[in-house]
């Protein structure tokens, strides 16, 4: 298997399944002398863990990271950088009944048609577990981050529509998302939404979500103008996660309904400094940042595990009823929040690091 890599100066390579022994990644590129320790991967990784409310799969991962290498007395050695999470919750004997069953929406078939072979335990490789990786490499490239942007920088990612119901964004409060098991940054969105999973999860279904990922203090220049463009390399990477099947930057598809002269962002000089008076292009302009919010946001499909039997076919050709068994989330896109604030950290660290590579400084 190819391409289990991403970022070209920061690299992630990711490796592990779902029910194997443990889960890991090794990361290059990662700059010497940054103070490092578990405990601060571990904030993150504890944002993503499941089992924390109802609203999510049951499974019992702690989640603990440990560091095998490239951090010396605290600080990053510019080594590579290896980190290990073990698997301690595993019940492959739920997967059993589906071993050559191929599961509607998952990767079952197409994984087998390509290898000739699959872990069917728990979606093995194809399984969001993997996306624990990615959460553990956002926490070190918001280490950088910090470090190269400074204070200014802040970066948070928000659920803003589970199923038919989206937030009311009249009501936006970032701290909220810290006060609701849905990253909600609307309370009264929130309590719509318990009620609705709860239903859902009676029903034997699951429901889909939209994120919203922001980064603050960004400086223009970030970005490379044909192949290496900010705005394409975020689109990769949230795509990239489990279950993603839309990316939109700034207004994103609703451009499509903007007249040019609303949907274009004006320019004025306030202070002696360019500043724009919209933000519609979310922070990209020609692939390259522009200094404003850099947005975007990603949709999450329904979860494919659900106890509703449906019709497939098995390896044999076969046709067959599935009804997945095992600890599932009604909606995958609640622990998606974590994931994608992490990708957004990682491609800012490497367009960070390749633009310092080319000029010599961050940005601005």
């Amino acid at each position: 298997m190819a391409s289990n890599s991403f970022g070209d100066i920061f690299r992630v390579s990711t490796w592990g399944e779902s029910h194997g022994p443990a889960i890991g990644c090794v990361i290059d590129g990662v700059p010497p002398r940054l103070p490092l320790s578990e405990a601060d991967i571990q904030t993150y990784l504890d944002q993503r863990r499941p089992g924390q409310s109802r609203f999510v799969t049951q499974r019992q991962e702690t989640d603990q990271v440990r560091i095998l290498s490239g951090v010396f007395e605290g600080q990053t050695t510019g080594t590579p950088l290896s980190l290990v999470i073990e698997n301690v919750d595993q019940r492959s004997k739920d997967y059993g009944e589906i071993k050559d069953r191929f599961r509607p929406g998952h990767a079952d078939y197409t994984y087998q048609t390509k290898y000739g072979i699959r872990d069917y335990r728990g979606g093995g490789r194809s399984s969001a577990r993997e996306t624990a990786m990615r959460v553990a490499a956002g926490a070190v490239a918001r280490g950088i981050l910090a470090r190269e942007l400074g204070n200014g920088f802040w970066l948070g990612g928000a659920l803003t529509q589970i199923g038919p119901h989206p937030v009311d964004r009249a009501n936006w409060d970032w701290a909220e998302t810290t006060r609701n098991p849905f990253w909600s940054p609307d309370a009264a969105a929130a309590a719509r939404w318990e009620a609705y999973l709860d239903q859902v999860r009676k029903d034997g279904s699951s429901a889909g979500a939209i994120i919203e990922v922001v980064a603050r203090g960004v400086p223009a220049g970030l970005g490379e103008p044909i192949y290496g463009k900010l705005d394409s390399d975020l689109a990769m990477a949230m795509m990239s996660i489990n279950a993603v099947k839309g990316v939109e930057i700034g207004d994103g598809f609703a451009a499509v309904e903007t007249p040019g002269e609303v949907a274009h962002d004006e320019m004025r000089m306030v202070d002696g400094a360019p500043t724009f008076t919209t933000n519609h292009a979310g922070g990209v302009l020609g692939g390259i940042s522009t200094g404003q919010d850099v947005v975007v946001r990603f949709a999450v499909k329904p979860t494919s595990s659900i106890l509703t039997p449906r019709q497939s076919i098995d390896r044999h050709g076969a046709e067959v009823e599935v009804r997945t068994k095992g600890r599932h989330d009604p909606c995958v896109g609640i622990r998606a929040v974590p994931v994608g604030e992490a990708m957004m950290a990682c491609v800012l660290a490497d367009h960070v690091l390749r633009h310092r590579a080319q000029t010599g400084h961050r940005g601005d």
